[in-house]
């Protein structure tokens, strides 16, 4: 069996619907992945070893927009809503640090 490249690949969805509709581009999915893609960065953990690494990376719509903005974590398959920064820094630090799923976001 083949290790994982990736520890956790962690996809948000950025999907723009036209103006007026409900969608997570509208919601802050864009800037709040762009947030999370530094954090990753910042506290290198989108490098080192394979099996190691933490990928963030933009989606198109996952067809859940009035749970939204969603993301969701591979390889467990978690989804999560979020509203803002703090949000995301729970699901890194508890989540993709932690090992532990935020159940208070979790849909």
């Amino acid at each position: 069996m083949a290790m994982n490249y990736y520890k956790h690949h962690v996809f948000f969805c950025t999907n723009q619907r036209e103006p007026g509709m409900v969608c997570c581009g509208a919601r802050g999915g864009v800037e709040l992945r762009n947030y999370a893609k530094d954090r990753i960065k910042a506290l290198g953990l989108n490098e080192g070893e394979a099996g190691q690494r933490i990928r963030i990376n933009s989606a198109g719509c996952f067809d859940r927009c009035d749970e939204g903005p969603v993301l969701v974590v591979y390889p467990e398959g978690v989804w999560y809503t979020y509203i803002d920064k703090e949000d995301i820094d729970e699901i890194i630090d508890t989540h993709l640090i932690g090992g532990q799923v935020v159940e208070r976001l979790r849909i």
